[in-house]
């Protein structure tokens, strides 16, 4: 793929698929990420993917995860970011000192400041979108459903109105509602990671999805003591 050698398919999701790969003329490791093929020949996905790498790419942060570029091959959009060399939050959790959790709470914030200050919104943050390095370094990644903030950004919101967005038991009341959201959805969600971080447990935990929405937008978390 154009300079790239494919090395391995590390995972897919909603918005992607990923694989490790070799930067020929670099000489270095780097992550690919592609657009699912059953997503290739919708122009509202092309473009939310554009604005994924278009919003990460502006962010240079220790705590983001780095894009290097992005380019088509053989009519599928996709872009090289770094390679992180790590677990997901999700893995590591459970084996986490109180230390070590405050210390990734920390670089997460961070991360997240650094992003809101450039008026980019994450909406889905959660362990599975946060990288912890062999170093310790904490990274956000995934930034498929980030939305500009920025006054007369020719970016519209490409999220149907009225629809959610994020995963259940991470969004904001906002996002459940399917209203409009800014950078205090994202500090929602990672007081959910957070709360879980601390207590291995989440603070929502309605029976189905309908009734986590209801707990979400109504009910008051349990202190974490209890």
């Amino acid at each position: 793929v154009s300079h790239y050698k494919i090395l391995e398919k590390l995972g897919e999701g909603g918005m992607g698929v990923v694989y490790k790969a070799e930067d020929t003329k670099l000489k270095r490791e780097v992550a690919l990420k592609f657009l699912p093929p059953h997503l290739g020949a919708s122009e509202s996905d092309k473009a939310r993917f554009l604005q994924e790498a278009q919003a990460a790419a502006s962010l240079n942060h220790p705590n983001i995860c780095t894009i290097y570029g992005i380019d088509e091959h053989e009519g599928r959009l996709f872009f090289a970011m770094e390679f992180v060399d790590g677990q997901t939050l999700r893995e590591k959790m459970d084996a986490l000192s109180l230390k070590q959790a405050i210390d990734i709470a920390v670089q997460i914030a961070d991360g997240l400041a650094a992003a809101h200050e450039k008026g980019i919104v994450h909406r889905d943050i959660k362990p599975e979108n946060i990288m912890i390095r062999r170093d310790g370094m904490a990274q956000v990644m995934d930034f498929g459903l980030a939305k500009l903030r920025a006054s007369g950004s020719k970016i519209t919101r490409l999220t149907k109105e009225g629809s959610t967005v994020g995963t259940a038991g991470y969004m904001s009341p906002e996002q459940v509602q399917g209203q409009e959201t800014d950078h205090r959805s994202d500090i929602f969600s990672f007081g959910v990671v957070l709360y879980e971080l601390l207590t291995h447990r989440l603070p929502f935990k309605g029976v189905h999805e309908t009734a986590l929405a209801y707990e979400i937008v109504n009910v008051d978390a349990a202190p974490m003591s209890v």
